[in-house]
């Protein structure tokens, strides 16, 4: 279960860093998020609240991803997958987009996908690959 487990962990590390570097390090992205002036403050209340979830489902994620055992990261799996879901979820609400028009011109598409969006994609289908490879993994005794 080594790859499976190399695989969660990354996606682990990704979601424990992304939002917080996406949505406060990065200027040119955190300017659309919690530096952006045409954002009132619940508004930034709520990204605050994202990015602070997000680290800890890493947290957790990564946490479980290092424990022995198939259940385990299984279970890591399940946890990092929330946020993702959610992000792509959260396009299904009526009024929502993956980015205001004001910063279209900055806005990296990639297969006609938003960045994030994209992002989401990707890790999401790392994910269901690393679970079912270690689901197909004999358990083993060390592994209930």
């Amino acid at each position: 279960m080594r790859l499976p487990r190399l695989l969660i962990t990354f996606v682990a590390a990704t979601t424990t860093v992304s939002a917080v570097l996406a949505d406060l390090v990065i200027p040119d992205l955190a300017a659309q998020h919690a530096f952006n002036p045409g954002w009132p403050p619940h508004a930034k209340f709520h990204d605050a609240q994202y990015m602070v979830m997000t680290v800890l489902l890493g947290l957790i994620g990564l946490t479980l991803a290092l424990r022995q055992g198939r259940n385990a990261l299984l279970h890591a799996a399940a946890v990092l997958s929330v946020p993702w879901v959610g992000m792509i979820g959260a396009l299904l609400f009526p009024g929502t987009a993956a980015y205001d028009p004001e910063f279209a011109d900055r806005t990296v598409f990639v297969l006609g996908l938003h960045g994030q969006v994209f992002m989401a994609v990707v890790l999401l289908l790392v994910l269901l690959g690393a679970a079912a490879a270690a689901r197909r993994t004999p358990a083993g005794p060390a592994s209930p």
